[in-house]
């Protein structure tokens, strides 16, 4: 059973209050919420030697959320990349706020990230959440979606629900930064990603429609290997590091991280076929909890459909029906 505290964390400019809510677990560990963008802002887990190690990036002012990069929160309606800002859902197009070069990113200006969500926490976790209307960013239907989240066992789970009115699209993931080591940066971090394809992308991080092979590339990372091997690559260059997408193979779990001093190890399960890599390329001068963060201070490993889904009708389908429901699940277990 958690122990549960909500208290006041800072102000919107229009005068509402921003609200942070922080679980502990009777062994020490602990989790801590803000209810701007449903967002993780810590995440105590127990390492291999019993300490406590906050394991992910966050801030202490709402302002530092408000900068680009979209830290720990909820992203929706859709995640990722939609090209030109635009997509065609049973004839009829749709036009969206372009806010990454010529593509929407994250889902628009204002997407979930920069929402207060309403919630609800207890013994059990908290769940938030969020109506969004026809037309917001674009998207059609009234929108309905609940994020829970579970912290036990030194495991966080994060279950996905929504349901909408109209044909409209929908890809939920987490934006959480990961540190497993808590201090530095992550190049020395071993990851190992089950995945044999991943989806080729153009300049712009947008697919081609292509899924291509991982061997023989430095996306390969089957084996495992450190963040920072290939990270400087003729293929990684163009975005100062990694920001792509893979192809989940069948058969769990979909990651397997290892801090680099080796006493904190992270899994994480889903059903979701793809997974970004994103290794904090454009994080300049951050100041968050404790110290400061710069260029790979964490890395996000973003369980998704594929970007760009709405115009790939070859890609597993983001499409959700009035009568449906949405649901989805992604598990961050350490050791």
């Amino acid at each position: 059973m958690m122990d549960t505290e909500v208290k006041y964390f800072d102000t919107l400019e229009d005068g509402r209050d921003v609200h942070l809510v922080r679980q502990e677990n009777p062994d020490g560990t602990y989790v801590e919420y803000i209810d701007y963008g449903a967002t993780i802002r810590s995440l105590g887990v127990k390492t291999r030697d019993g300490s406590i190690r906050d394991v992910v990036i966050g801030f202490d002012d709402l302002v530092s959320y408000q900068r680009p990069g979209t830290f720990g929160c909820v992203i929706g309606r859709v995640a990722n990349r939609i090209g030109n800002g635009r997509f065609t859902l049973d004839g009829r197009e749709y036009s969206l706020y372009i806010n990454d070069g010529p593509n929407t990113l994250h889902g628009g200006k204002e997407g979930f990230y920069a929402k207060i969500w309403d919630f609800e926490a207890s013994s059990e976790g908290t769940v938030f959440s969020l109506f969004s209307p026809d037309g917001d960013e674009g998207f059609p239907g009234n929108f309905e979606v609940k994020v829970s989240y579970e912290f036990k066992d030194n495991a966080l789970t994060i279950g996905y629900s929504a349901v909408t009115d109209s044909p409209t699209v929908v890809n939920l993931t987490n934006h959480s930064y990961f540190d497993l080591d808590g201090k530095g940066d992550i190049l020395g971090t071993v990851l190992k990603i089950n995945a044999d394809r991943y989806t080729e992308s153009d300049e712009h991080t947008l697919p081609t429609g292509r899924l291509l092979p991982v061997a023989g590339t430095v996306l390969d990372f089957t084996e495992g290997k450190t963040i920072g091997k290939d990270i400087d690559s003729d293929m990684t260059r163009p975005f100062r590091g990694f920001d792509h997408n893979f192809v989940l193979s069948s058969g769990s779990p979909a990651a397997e991280a290892l801090s680099a001093d080796g006493l904190l190890g992270m899994k994480v399960y889903t059903d979701r076929p793809g997974m970004q890599l994103y290794t904090g390329n454009f994080i300049r001068d951050f100041h968050g909890k404790g110290r400061d963060y710069g260029q790979y201070s964490g890395f996000c490993l973003e369980t998704q459909f594929f970007p760009d889904s709405p115009n790939h009708p070859e890609f597993p389908s983001c499409v959700l029906r009035p009568g449906e429901e949405f649901s989805s699940f992604t598990s961050y277990r350490f050791f």
